[in-house]
């Protein structure tokens, strides 16, 4: 298992080199090409609302990413530190539906990221929350030579 951790101001500007980062790693991973835009999407949606709920929250740490290649599945984690009511795992879908979900805003980006990734888990608690997506993974065809 190949994992790339990626760690960057919470700072709007640093949102586009998480996405093309992502989206390098997920290649290489071997997530399907035609696939390469919603993973950079999603990605940008996710760090945008961690960049979001730290400036609101007067928050200096930084944004995490974690990329995590496995046999069959390439996962992105993006995760924040900014002080949420505590929740179990679910999907974004349950999150969706969730009266006391943080804001309005926070609600859309999270719509988004539903519509662009089949596999997402949201996570909150007191001491920060995470969104994690995954994909399958193809392996490399094989070459003769």
């Amino acid at each position: 298992m190949a994992t790339v951790e990626l760690r960057f101001s919470a700072l709007p500007e640093h949102v586009r080199t998480a996405r093309l980062v992502a989206a390098a790693v997920a290649r290489r991973a071997g997530v399907d090409e035609a696939v390469l835009d919603e993973v950079r999407l999603a990605v940008g949606e996710a760090c945008t609302r961690a960049v979001g709920l730290h400036q609101h929250g007067g928050i200096s740490a930084p944004v995490k990413v974690l990329l995590i290649e496995e046999e069959k599945q390439f996962s992105i984690e993006v995760g924040d530190e900014a002080p949420h009511a505590p929740v179990q795992a679910r999907s974004a879908d349950e999150v969706l539906g969730d009266p006391d979900a943080e804001t309005e805003e926070d609600e859309m980006g999270l719509a988004v990221i539903s519509g662009l990734v089949d596999d997402v888990e949201v996570s909150a608690g007191e001491n920060g929350g995470s969104i994690r997506m995954r994909w399958p993974t193809t392996p490399p065809a094989a070459t003769f030579t």
